[in-house]
């Protein structure tokens, strides 16, 4: 059974949600705060977390969380579900290690099929994959057993999502994959913004192990790709 964490601090919220999970299938634990959520993380770690960002006394008590979970955890899937809609806060989500970021106006049926499909991401990683499943290019490699990446021998700490990117540009170098081909990959359904943000993420990654990282390119109007001159 996964276990679900959810942190809300409106109490007829979070119990709407958490009902609506357990009678899913799903083990459900809620917290009302940071620190109460922290606490219990701290000793166990959900198998997906759903984060509000406005926590009591604490306006972005959320992105605290966020940051403190991906420390734990480069790949526990994190989904924001606040009633913040705008744009900047949608990419300081996103660029926190966010996987996902809805809005709470989204229904249970889409909201279900979210968690089940970052479920099927995350399941991948205890996977067994053949060998022929390594993607060696250049200074990169990108191991789909391990989900694990590497640039110059060097661990790049990326999110499930990111991975995902990373291996439909680099499974095809030079090939330009529009935005709808990266969530197909990715298995996640969002906007354009969105993908951007998550590239800007990636990139940032890579440079901070390469300041001479310029391996993404923005194809304008179409996509990104892996350049395989650079």
């Amino acid at each position: 059974m996964k276990r679900i964490a959810i942190v809300e601090d409106e109490t007829a919220i979070r119990e709407n949600y958490k009902d609506v999970l357990e009678q899913h299938g799903y083990q459900v634990q809620a917290y009302a705060n940071r620190l109460a959520a922290m606490q219990a993380f701290n000793i166990r770690l959900p198998d997906l977390a759903i984060i509000d960002i406005g926590l009591e006394n604490e306006i972005d008590g959320g992105f605290t969380l966020c940051q403190a979970l991906r420390a734990l955890s480069t790949s526990l899937p994190i989904i924001f579900l606040t009633a913040r809609d705008s744009d900047f806060d949608m990419v300081c989500g996103l660029r926190l290690g966010a996987d996902d970021y809805l809005s709470k106006e989204i229904s249970f049926p889409h909201l279900l099929a979210r968690l089940a499909a970052l479920f099927r991401r995350s399941a991948l990683q205890n996977s067994q994959a053949p060998l022929e499943d390594i993607i060696e290019y250049g200074h990169l490699s990108v191991d789909l057993n391990r989900m694990l990446v590497h640039w110059k021998k060097q661990s790049i700490e990326l999110t499930v999502t990111e991975f995902w990117m990373v291996h439909a540009l680099a499974k095809r170098p030079g090939h330009v994959r529009h935005r709808q081909h990266l969530m197909a990959d990715a298995k996640i359904y969002v906007d354009d913004n969105t993908i951007t943000s998550h590239i800007k993420r990636i990139r940032k990654k890579f440079l901070i192990q390469d300041p001479h990282f310029d391996c993404i390119d923005t194809v304008y109007g179409m996509g990104y790709r892996w350049d395989p001159q650079a």
